[in-house]
């Protein structure tokens, strides 16, 4: 369970906390796999692998998040790409009512997000979120992922926030590692990021959410 009584900030990440991870993972694991393939004269099946092979090497840096990396190792135009599908974008289940209830209760409401400047813009002009917010953070701007170690002394810099009174809520467990390892006090993470996916078992590490009616402030 949530103290709401103990928190003054709330840091939530964006995809696969907010919003659906169903998008993200139907763009990179299909739409821009078969995009390739179509380009490049070979078949979906050779595209798929090679996507593959070239993003997860890649995985937990800041080039794995970036449209403009994998636009210029692709030869491909991505975020016209992501920005033509951006209809497709969808909130989690009660996304936007909790994030009125904890402008409502006070709190200081932050987005930090792996996603590049140019996707954080396309998602945001997709939902009509940003004015919960006060203030959108991305990674690249610090240089790090959340996963590094490296990421959280800068974000301290940036906005001002005390660890014991801040919760952070994400849907990967790296990065929560991290936040915890920096001493972020309250953290919790999303039981089903993918809503076309099966659930994590509620036997992991961090508090679970699956929706956001479960810790309404």
């Amino acid at each position: 369970m949530i103290n709401w009584s103990a928190i003054d900030t709330v840091l939530l990440d964006m995809d696969g906390t907010l919003l659906d991870l169903a998008f993200d993972n139907y763009f990179w694991q299909t739409h821009v796999p078969m995009q390739y393939a179509k380009k490049a004269g070979i078949s979906n099946a050779e595209g798929f692998a090679k996507v593959a092979q070239w993003t997860n090497a890649h995985y937990g840096t800041l080039n794995w998040y970036s449209l403009a990396f994998w636009s210029k190792e692709l030869d491909m135009d991505l975020a016209t790409l992501k920005y033509d599908l951006a209809h497709q974008v969808a909130l989690r289940p009660g996304a936007e009512d909790f994030l009125q209830a904890l402008n409502d209760a006070g709190k200081q409401v932050v987005l930090v997000t792996n996603a590049d400047p140019l996707a954080l813009d396309i998602k945001m002009e997709a939902t009509g979120l940003e004015p919960y917010f006060h203030d959108l953070i991305s990674s690249h701007t610090h240089g790090a992922a959340k996963e590094s170690a490296s990421f959280w002394p800068s974000l301290r810099l940036q906005m001002s926030f005390d660890n014991p009174s801040t919760l952070f809520v994400d849907d990967n467990l790296h990065v929560l590692q991290a936040a915890e390892d920096f001493g972020i006090a309250h953290l919790a993470s999303i039981r089903q990021p993918d809503s076309g996916l099966p659930a994590r078992p509620d036997t992991q590490p961090y508090f679970g959410i699956r929706h956001f009616n479960e810790i309404m402030p």
